[in-house]
């Protein structure tokens, strides 16, 4: 808003139509909101507002109004008392820019001329006498009477209450009034309360004694258009029009009536009227024309002379109002060059400029950036007399204000303040909106509050500049404060408030307040501009609300706006997403029909939105229009077909831009290869160029570079270099750019040979090319890449020659060029040039040395050259210490790698972050977890964070050592640190799984890894159908299996080898065949390896004979063959029985020449150990014997002290053998000895295995304080030496009470077989027929128990432990001493007792099977009969028993009796809670993974 002064020194507000926002669209089709709010000025204080606040109107009072005010050094009391003006919100609105002068002003003005004219009539006599003579006393009463009649009267109805009538005051008025005093009452009624006034006219046109004239009519219509009330106004101009006679007064009120709302076509049809009715214009009806018409469009060019001329057309002369109002209204437009055009007229015409005058002069060189001219018409102002006021102080501060000329406002400021005018609210306003352009947000927050304090009422300009500067710095919180200090003082928001804080919201995308706000301001009835419905439309679109932003835009349509290029080119990607093609067409529709806009601009609105299809269709009418073809839009059409394979599109468009473009042919096709090339369609590109073109066929330098850039980016260098010697085929120059690419192509494919002659080409032509010192490294350190440092030492020898000084970065390349090559004697020799003759060498110099050492594998030489270095002064960096320590790091040395570390920490250099993850991910190699846990904490203390590398060598660690909970807890705080897994953290978790027999949950990772576009590992694949297959889950193995070679996985032998142990244990020995012919499809030649797996398959499911025929088949293939499938075939046969056959294949062998070895002599002895007659084992040794290896029938027959010596090289040479020979085979041994009760000779075979590390040495720990034991994977023989040595060394620990013994003793047995022998059961029925106190373990399988007190009275008490020395038989016996039944070594005088405990009573204790075994037989029988009685009779009473008493015997007989059952939680290894003799074990096994 701001204010102006009449020609009759009365300041009048002003106020103007409401500015448009800016809406400007990026190029990355992104709306970016911001309002224009230039000035203050700018904003309107529209009143309508509905807020859920209570607000109180609060009436805009400016005390200025009164010129004794406005002047106050002049004494102008006394003729112009002060006043206050007070105006209704209604009144009170600002346009885009600040004028001196608005229509409402004119009117006003206008008015008072008629005020004047009125006071004349009553005066004139008076008047027209004072010129000649003295006013008589009666004329002088009767001018002084008429103000006080009026005022009185004027009183007297304003005093009224709502329920009284003016009727009523007239009835009673007793005082004799002329019509032109009612006129005045009517007036001064209605500039408090029209309605009071517009009853009073009502009033006087009922009183008989009232004749209605023009002059009231005019004054009531004026009222009525002041108020806004311009159906009224026409009603009542309607009505009085026919009573009374045609006055200019009418009409002039009429035309200001609608003059005040810009409906110019209304002023122009009531001028014309006036004119019909041969009623003569005035200056004032002028003056209304010219306000209608300025205010209802913008001051062109031509226009203001324009309009001086139509009034001198009439006869009339402009007077200053007429001038006024054209220059306040160039100022409003900042249309400097039209004011300067009337200004100039009005001196022409000599019509003398007034205050006003200058004030919007000023006002407009303000607005359009001459401070220094407005400030020199200040100047100009002061020297012709004129005061200047506080419009003109604010209109000089404004326009420095808006150069940002902090120090020229600070100085009026104060001018301002010393000439008497304080600082009011325009003051305050410009001042604030200057900081918010500067960004000093605080500083306008604390004007603002000073505004506050200096009792300046903060008005709607006010408040909107200060949430329009806070939401440009997305101050959100901070604007909506202030819109709350707004809606509390009582001032409504205007259209720029809302559009103010919509856009503020906007820019940090809150749309759910944003969306509030406007729906806010919609129900306050006030109307959205372009810019709210713009802003809102964006935020739908944005938020792909689409529903809601068709609704929006309707609205638009409606309201008569018209979209902008950003809006569509945002509208039409989202309608596009949805799929809803038919609105697009209609907004098409729209943008041709409403908008306006020509084909070819709507086809790149489409094109730029993403709608190519469309954009294509209207790009075809553009050119069959006789518009040219648009390059931009044709490339990113053809480039959208391209991206989506839509070639024949592209050709179809391309035909017919070559019959409707001729002479864009070449143009088309070159732009096709590069519109190719951009999409990334470098084959398509380069089929077009070898179609469509041939040598000297294209010249373009662009396509060429095209080609060879996306030739670059794919790495297809090959072909970049053949693009390149056809474009030097065809005569194109490259640029300097592509030279030096190209330089860059040449050195990475390794042709650093035709890089050197490209260079030397360049100089040759005189091509200047940027950077060449980097490309001669280029080359150098290519050379150097490939070994050729001859090459290399020959350009550095030529540089030599051509320049007197040398960079130092090519003498390091060179260095490097050795380093590669590892000629360390070559690199010190540069090395020592640099030091000799400059530039010094640098660090890059010494890492040159020190890497060429590291290449040369002279590791220790390290320390010795760095030695020297510092003996030269050389202060050894951090990267040189890290790449030696990196090098230690990758030849595994983790003492030197310790060493360096501890060195370059007390030498004072910080770890990085790398250096922590070598160090880390090596102690992870070494499964150093303590040290990994310290350099964890050493990392945080040192302020790092572990990232994803480290946190992955951390699970492998864990994973290695089989700490699975551990590496939950770290991937815990991985999530917690916000890293993503990547691929090697899932392919550890999935391996961490497998490994922890959880392979449904490694499988359910896997499926979440692919999700992510992850690919696991060939490796990841494998454990997880090797953990399948051990939890005996097929399916799911070979449902993973066909789905890598559905998938075209390239898989490597040892998947097939996987998958064939898997149907061996299954059992699917026909899927294992058909194995081999997938591998030889898929070009995989089956191995001896593979086929003896194939043998063992059929030979574990007790068919020799097929395996036998596997063996044939490779015979007659020609095969290599050693002892790998004899092995498998005769170790088929031997555990069959058939002995005859296996003895054949021994022969046969023999035959073949192939000379048996361990896995032979491992099947014979093992075959041995399960004989059941010694004469059988003896001919199975005795056949080897044979062969050449006696040892095992020599160990039976002989007590020889020199075969102790023989075992031992025997294992000696076996160590070493792969296969696991020696462990095979000393269990095999064992397993022999200790069936025919050579038991001591056992004991030390096995010692001796322990003692040559073929055994583990802590098998069993009785001396370290544990007194555990873990047989697992020896062989049952062994695992029963093992056994009676353990429990000898326990007894004599027990008895010389150390070392002593932990609460409870722990055996670990295992639930594997080995060679269908479970290691388990044999044990078991070993200790439990000795009576022992081991139990089964409650939480683990494979796990036995016992109390550490009840095991040492055992093994001092029981008559089994009185002598647990192992000793041999003095002569072998006839029989085994051990038979193999269900899969348990047990020994052969219990088997009768075990059958007939396990038939008879299926189920008991430990304790219960040991007392039953020792009974005689024909006891054994009665106590087991009766046992099985005692239970019949039992469950017979229970039938009949009291239910309660039921209850009770169950919950005892739970806590007395073991139940039979295996128990899971989730992936807890189980369980077991019953004890079931031997062959059970292998049942409930299998009935865990069913249940599983």
């Amino acid at each position: 808003m701001y204010f102006s002064v009449s020609s009759t020194g009365l300041l009048t507000l002003t106020s103007s139509t409401p500015i448009p926002f800016s809406l400007s669209v990026s190029n990355r089709r992104t709306i970016i909101v911001s309002s224009s709010i230039s000035s203050p000025q700018q904003l309107n204080n529209n009143p309508n507002n509905n807020d859920n606040k209570t607000v109180t109107v609060v009436k805009f009072n400016y005390s200025r109004a009164s010129p004794s005010i406005r002047w106050p050094n002049s004494k102008l009391s006394d003729l112009y008392p002060s006043t206050e003006t007070h105006f209704s919100q209604n009144d009170v609105s600002v346009k885009k820019t600040q004028s001196l002068e608005t229509p409402n002003e004119t009117h006003k003005r206008n008015d008072e001329e008629e005020e004047e004219k009125e006071r004349s009539e009553i005066t004139r006599d008076s008047r027209s006498k004072m010129k000649f003579k003295r006013m008589n006393k009666l004329a002088l009463e009767k001018e002084m009477n008429w103000r006080e009649r009026v005022k009185m009267l004027t009183d007297r109805i304003l005093g009224l209450k709502s329920d009284e009538f003016v009727g009523d005051v007239l009835e009673q008025h007793r005082v004799m009034m002329t019509p032109a005093d009612f006129c005045f009452v009517v007036k001064s009624v209605g500039q408090t309360s029209w309605h009071r006034a517009l009853e009073l006219y009502e009033c006087l046109n009922m009183q008989q004694w009232y004749a209605p004239n023009g002059r009231m009519v005019s004054t009531i219509l004026g009222v009525l258009g002041k108020a806004n009330q311009e159906e009224i106004a026409v009603e009542i101009f309607t009505k009085a029009e026919s009573v009374i006679e045609d006055t200019v007064q009418v009409y002039n009120a009429m035309m200001g009536v609608y003059a005040r709302n810009g409906n110019y076509d209304k002023v122009k049809e009531i001028f014309d009227l006036m004119r019909e009715r041969e009623c003569e214009p005035d200056i004032v009806s002028f003056n209304t024309l010219i306000n209608a018409k300025v205010k209802s469009c913008a001051i062109v060019s031509g226009l203001a002379i324009q309009l001086l001329d139509e009034v001198g057309k009439f006869g009339l002369r402009p007077d200053i109002i007429t001038y006024n109002t054209l220059i306040s209204a160039c100022s409003r437009e900042a249309n400097l060059k039209e004011a300067i055009v009337v200004f100039s007229d009005m001196e022409t015409n000599r019509c003398q400029p007034d205050l006003w005058t200058y004030n919007a002069m000023i006002s407009v060189y303000g607005r359009c950036g001459f401070a220094l001219k407005a400030e020199h018409l200040f100047e100009e102002l002061k020297s012709k007399g004129f005061s200047p006021d506080a419009v003109t102080y604010n209109s000089l501060l404004y326009a420095f204000s808006k150069e940002g000329n902090t120090k020229k406002v600070t100085d009026i400021c104060n001018q301002m303040v010393k000439m008497g005018f304080g600082k009011d609210e325009m003051t305050y306003n410009t001042i604030i909106h200057m900081y918010g352009k500067q960004g000093r947000h605080d500083e306008a927050l604390k004007l603002y509050r000073d505004m506050k304090l200096s009792k300046r009422n903060p008005d709607a300009v006010t408040y909107t500049v200060l949430i329009d500067l806070l939401g440009k710095a997305s101050k959100i919180e901070e604007a909506a404060k202030v819109m709350s200090e707004m809606l509390d003082a009582g001032v409504k928001p205007t259209l720029h408030t809302y559009s103010a804080l919509i856009c503020a919201y906007a820019k940090v995308g809150r749309r759910a307040e944003a969306e509030e706000t406007f729906n806010r301001m919609r129900e306050s009835n006030i109307k959205a501009d372009h810019l709210a419905y713009s802003v809102m439309l964006d935020f739908f679109l944005r938020f792909n609300e689409i529903k809601k932003a068709m609704v929006l835009y309707q609205e638009m349509i409606q309201e008569g706006f018209t979209l902008d290029n950003g809006i569509y080119e945002v509208m039409l990607p989202a309608l596009v997403r949805e799929n809803m093609g038919g609105v697009v067409e209609r907004i098409v529709r729209d943008m041709e029909e409403l908008s306006g806009m020509n084909p070819h601009d709507i086809s790149s609105v489409l094109v730029t939105a993403g709608c190519y299809d469309h954009g294509a269709k209207m790009l075809k009418v553009a050119i069959r229009n006789g518009y040219e073809l648009d390059r931009e839009i044709f490339l990113s059409i053809m480039s959208s077909y391209s991206s989506s394979a839509r070639y024949s599109e592209a050709c179809e468009l391309l035909e017919f831009f070559r019959e409707h473009a001729p002479g864009d042919i070449q143009m088309i096709t070159e732009a096709l290869i590069i519109i190719l090339c951009k999409a990334g369609k470098l084959d398509a590109a380069l089929e077009e160029y070898r179609n469509r073109g041939g040598l000297g066929t294209f010249t373009s330098c662009t396509m060429y570079e095209s080609l060879i850039q996306e030739c670059l980016k794919s790495e297809q260098f090959e072909i970049a270099s053949q693009l390149f010697s056809d474009m030097r085929f065809n005569g194109v120059e490259p640029s300097e750019c592509l030279y030096l690419s190209m330089v860059s192509v040449y050195c990475r494919i390794g042709f650093p040979e035709t890089a050197h002659n490209l260079l030397y080409h360049a100089e040759k032509n005189d091509i200047i090319l940027d950077n060449l010192t980097v490309h001669i490294i280029d080359i150098v350190e290519t050379y150097g890449k490939l070994k050729m440092w001859e090459n290399a030492e020959s350009i550095v020898e030529n540089l030599r020659q051509k320049y007197s000084k040398i960079d130092r970065n090519v003498w390091n390349a060179l260095i490097h060029a050795y380093a590669f090559s590892g000629c360390y004697e070559r690199a010190r020799a540069i090395f020592n040039t640099m030091m000799k003759d400059g530039p010094s060498p640098t660090v890059e110099s010494v890492n040159g040395l020190l890497q060429a050492l590291i290449v040369d594998g002279r590791l220790n030489e390290l320390y010795v050259v760095i030695q020297e270095l510092q003996d030269m002064d050389f202060k050894i960096s951090k990267s040189s210490i890290l790449l030696m320590l990196e090098a230690f790091a990758q030849a595994g040395n983790l003492f030197e790698v310790q060493k360096v570390y501890n060195g370059m920490k007390a030498a004072g250099y910080f770890p990085t972050m790398h250096l922590y993850r070598v160090m880390i991910g090596l102690l992870g190699r070494f499964k150093r977890v303590r040290d990994v846990k310290v350099m964890l904490n050493e990392m945080e203390e040192a302020g790092f964070k572990p990232d994803l590398q480290i946190f992955n060598s951390v699970l492998k660690l864990y994973s290695s050592i089989e700490e699975f909970k551990h590496m939950g807890d770290v991937y815990q705080r991985m999530q917690d640190a916000g890293l993503t897994p990547d691929e090697e953290t899932y392919n550890t978790l999935i391996t961490m799984y497998c490994r922890d027999h959880r392979p449904e949950e490694g499988l359910s990772l896997m499926h979440k890894m692919k999700s992510l576009d992850l690919e696991p590992k060939r490796d990841t694949y494998r454990s997880m159908i090797a953990a399948f297959s051990k939890q005996e889950l097929y399916d799911q193995a070979e449902e993973i299996f066909e789905e890598l070679r559905s998938n075209g996985y390239k898989l490597d032998r040892s998947f097939y080898h996987l998958m064939m142990k898997m149907y061996r244990t299954s059992g699917d020995h026909q899927k294992a065949e058909n194995l081999v012919a997938m591998m030889k499809e898929a070009g995989i030649e089956p191995t001896t390896a593979t086929m003896h797996m194939l043998m063992v398959s059929y030979g574990k499911s007790g068919q020799p004979e097929e395996a036998d025929r596997v063996l044939k088949s490779l015979r007659t293939m020609g095969a290599v063959m050693d002892t790998l499938p004899y092995s498998s075939v005769i170790d088929a046969y031997l555990k069959k029985g058939d002995v005859k056959a296996g003895l054949e294949k021994l022969a046969e062998m023999k035959e073949a020449a192939i000379e048996p070895d361990h896995r032979i002599w491992t099947c014979f002895i093992r075959a041995a150990s399960l004989s059941e007659e010694a004469n059988d084992a003896i001919n199975l040794l005795n056949a080897l014997q044979g062969v050449g290896f006696d040892l095992p029938i020599r160990l039976l027959r002989e007590k020889s002290e020199s075969l102790v010596s023989e075992v031992d090289q025997c294992l000696d040479r076996l160590e070493h053998v792969e296969d696991n020979a020696a462990f095979n085979f000393v269990n095999a041994l064992v397993d022999l000895l200790w069936a025919f009760e050579l038991r001591a000779t056992a004991s030390w075979v096995f010692q001796l295995a322990i003692k040559k590390n073929i055994y583990r040495r802590d098998i069993f720990r009785v001396a370290e304080k544990d007194w555990g034991a873990d047989f697992r994977k020896l062989s049952a023989g062994s695992a029963l030496v093992g056994l009676t040595l353990w429990l000898d060394h326990m007894q004599d620990a027990s008895l010389e009470g150390y070392p002593e013994s932990p609460k409870s003793v722990v055996l670990i047995t295992g639930t594997a077989e080995y060679n269908m022998v479970s290691l388990d059961s044999t044990l078991k029925a070993c200790l439990w027929e000795m009576g022992s106190p081991f139990l089964p373990c409650k939480t683990r399988h494979g796990v036995l128990v016992a109390k550490a007190h009840s095991l040492r009275m055992w093994l001092k008490d029981s008559s089994f432990c009185m002598d647990l020395e192992l000793k041999d038989s003095p002569n072998l016996p006839e029989l085994n001493s051990m038979q193999l039944i269900n899969g348990c070594f047990i020994r052969r005088g219990l088997v009768p007792a075990f059958h007939e405990i396990t038939e008879k009573l299926k189920v008991v204790s430990p304790k219960k099977f040991s007392r039953l075994a020792l009974l005689p037989d024909d006891k054994r029988s009665k106590v087991m009969q009766a046992d099985v009685d005692g239970r019949k009779e039992r469950l017979e009473k229970l039938k009949t028993a009291d239910p309660r008493q039921v209850m009770k015997m169950k919950r005892i007989r739970k806590k007395k009796f073991i139940r039979e059952a295996f128990e899971y939680q989730g992936n807890a290894i189980g369980k077991q809670r019953t004890f079931k003799p031997i062959a059970a074990n292998k049942s409930i096994e299998r009935e865990r993974y069913d249940d599983r």
